[in-house]
Parts: structure tokens; sequence; C-alpha cells
């Protein structure tokens, strides 16, 4: 078992002014339905690094059938058709919509690629009018996070020390 500090955080308004411009040519945003093998190698390329495991965890029949409802969407950058990170919602369409993940491939890291992503992905999810976009991260995702999550909108409503599986 593992004890790591888990930041709540919250979206309570769309993103203000103009969507951001992409800060590389061919770098594109989009709704994507991936099948299981392409979504399982897009989260182990993003999440390795940062010990994303519940994907993995999940049997794959139930984690198929998340992928399948119609209230996950999940946002894909693609550079020149490469896939370079995702964002992913669930419970679209509902009042409270929550990123579950979010994050770059790391040979895409440092070139302002998340901000366009997270800032696309954001926009996507707001035109579904919920009340409210929600998400946690803790100690071991990215140390900019939350600062990027900060940047974008949200902002802390809750921290506390939960324990995990090793």
């Amino acid at each position: 078992m593992v004890d790591l500090l888990v930041t709540y955080m919250e979206m309570p308004v769309p993103p203000q002014g103009a969507p951001r411009a992409s800060p590389l040519p061919g770098a594109i945003v989009a709704r994507e339905r991936l099948g299981l093998s392409s979504y399982l190698d897009l989260y182990q390329a993003v999440g390795g690094p940062v010990q994303w495991d519940q994907r993995l965890r999940m049997p794959k029949v139930e984690l198929e059938t998340v992928l399948a409802a119609t209230s996950t969407h999940i946002h894909v950058l693609r550079v020149d058709g490469e896939a370079a990170g995702f964002c992913e919602f669930n419970n679209v369409g509902e009042a409270a919509i929550e990123l579950v993940h979010f994050g770059l491939v790391p040979a895409f890291q440092g070139k302002r690629l998340g901000p366009f992503l997270l800032d696309r992905a954001l926009r996507a999810a707001w035109s579904h009018r919920p009340k409210r976009l929600w998400l946690h991260t803790d100690t071991h995702d990215h140390p900019a996070a939350q600062s990027v999550y900060g940047r974008a909108g949200f902002c802390v409503y809750a921290q506390r020390t939960e324990t995990f599986p090793d």
C-alpha cells in the first residue's frame, strides 16, 4: 500500500477568451472513438512514466464498456497524424463532468502542446453545458500538472492523503 496526496480541483466556468492556437504545424485535437488496443497503447505511452495503472487493472470487458459509453469522450492530440496525448472525460451530458485522464507522450512534452490539448478538450466538454468540470491529481502525476490545471481555470477544493495498492 502507498499513501498519496490527492488534490481535487474543479472548473466552475468555461474557458474564457479565444481558443489557444496550435503551437506546432500539424497539431490537431479531435474527439475519437478508440478501440481497446489503440486506447491501451496511448494510455500506456502517456501514463507509464507517471505510474497510471487504473485502466490496466480493469477487466477488458469493463474497459470496453467504458470506452463505448456515450458519456465517455476522448480527445486525442495528433501531430502529423501521430498520437501525442489525450484528454478523457467521463459523465459527459451530466451536471458534473470528470476529467479522468490528461497527458502527453513524453516525446511531445515541453512543446506547449499540453495547454493546447487541454484548452481544446475543455471547450468541447463545456459545449455540453455542465455545471462544472472536476478532476483529481496526485503526487505521482507530472510535477507541472496542478499549475497547468490552474492556468486552465481549475481551482483546488479539497486535498487528502489516500491509500492505494502498491
